[in-house]
């Protein structure tokens, strides 16, 4: 099976602004976990994070939106991704076929909300921001912006997110239901999320480092990055470019907690497996893992033992996570790391995990600390969420 063929990447993240950008942190070791800067909170000095270093107005003078817009961050984020992946595709013109938008998020507009909860009750002027509030105004905000008046969706799975946007996306042009489907996700850092996380007590104070017995815990981070999947016979018709495709995914949940995975990975290990059903393709084939890799220390453990079980102990691919220069972006984790698979793939390369030290105490898993060239056809990437909610994707080179 070939799979569905990606023609178009956006990104914005806090190691990049563009493809391009993420491309050459990422190659170069370049890091983008600080202290906080953007929001006013008593965590500021002591969560690390990857934030992107741009204030609201500066995203808002870059769209060239009108002063008495109602965008939250996370909607501003969401539309300079899609963008990207539009030009980058060749789109001149968004409604020439059957075009849809599935974009995810988690937070959605609490940005707004935070800040102007309890000024809504004293300022008119600011109640234009409470119908920000939900996901799916993001979603309509992105398609308004790139002109889509076709099918609209919000998938909100947690951190399984944009891959389960990825997924439907692609099932929808399998199935014949869409021609032209944008899938991503976008999700800004807001006191809910920090807060949060923090309650979680799965925050850590340095940079995380997934895979390590020594791991800490997570770093939030911020970001958006949507791909444009075609189908074949606009792919034929426009003699377009093919980035790479779509070839395998696979959803499950494990139903074992509200926020932890199962110890033994169960849902992780169905998704994977679902994933390589629906690819046709053997673990052994696959060239590099980019695991979901949070540094938190229940998921590296139920991740890490399904990977086990997958590949035996044995056959483990390279595999490395991008968290630790991205940090977790929660609903669009999956999407950044699906342009990094692409990337994987067109240059030939496995990104690095970086902060590893000592390996985990119940298994033999050594991730790949240095960037590796070696011959890419296919990338597992894995996104695992609360709620038990877990996706696979497969990503393939372009025949």
């Amino acid at each position: 099976m070939k799979g569905v063929a990606i023609t178009g990447m956006g990104i914005i993240s806090a190691i990049g602004n563009s493809v391009e950008e993420n491309f050459i942190s990422l190659v170069n070791n370049k890091v983008a976990i600080t202290t906080i800067e953007n929001i006013s909170t008593v965590h500021a000095a002591v969560i690390k994070v990857g934030e992107i270093k741009k204030t609201n107005q500066q995203l808002v003078d870059e769209l060239q939106l009108s002063s008495d817009n109602n965008f939250s961050r996370t909607a501003l984020l969401g539309v300079i991704a899609a963008k990207q992946a539009v030009r980058n595709s060749g789109i001149t013109s968004i409604n020439e076929y059957k075009t849809g938008l599935i974009s995810a998020t988690s937070v959605g507009g609490m940005d707004m909300t935070e800040r102007y909860y309890y000024d809504y009750f004293e300022n008119e002027a600011l109640l234009k921001y409470i119908s920000c509030h939900e996901g799916g105004d993001v979603a309509q905000k992105i398609a308004d912006e790139l002109g889509l008046e076709g099918m609209v969706t919000t998938i909100s799975t947690a951190c399984s997110s944009a891959a389960n946007a990825i997924m439907l996306g692609a099932r929808l042009i399998k199935a014949g239901k869409l021609d032209r489907v944008i899938v991503g996700g976008t999700d800004a850092l807001t006191k809910f999320t920090i807060n949060g996380f923090k309650t979680l007590m799965i925050l850590s104070d340095t940079n995380n480092m997934p895979f390590d017995n020594n791991r800490k815990g997570l770093n939030l981070g911020e970001a958006a990055a949507f791909l444009v999947l075609e189908s074949e016979a606009i792919v034929k018709k426009e003699n377009k470019k093919v980035l790479a495709r779509v070839s395998g995914y696979g959803n499950a949940n494990d139903a074992f907690h509200q926020t932890a995975s199962s110890e033994n990975g169960d849902g992780a290990f169905l998704a994977m497996e679902k994933a390589f059903q629906v690819a046709h393709l053997k673990p052994e084939q696959i060239d590099y893992i980019n695991v979901h890799g949070t540094a938190t220390p229940n998921n590296d453990l139920s991740e890490g033992r399904a990977i086990v079980r997958i590949f035996g102990d044995e056959n483990v691919p390279d595999f490395s996570s991008t968290k630790p220069f991205t940090g977790h972006t929660l609903a669009a984790a999956a999407a950044i790391e699906a342009v990094y698979s692409v990337l994987a793939i067109q240059n030939d390369v496995v990104f690095p995990n970086l902060n590893f030290k000592t390996p985990m105490e119940e298994f033999n898993l050594i991730p790949q600390t240095t960037l590796k060239h070696k011959n890419i056809e296919h990338v597992l990437s894995n996104s695992f969420g609360f709620g038990g909610n877990c996706s696979s994707l497969i990503f393939s080179k372009s025949e």
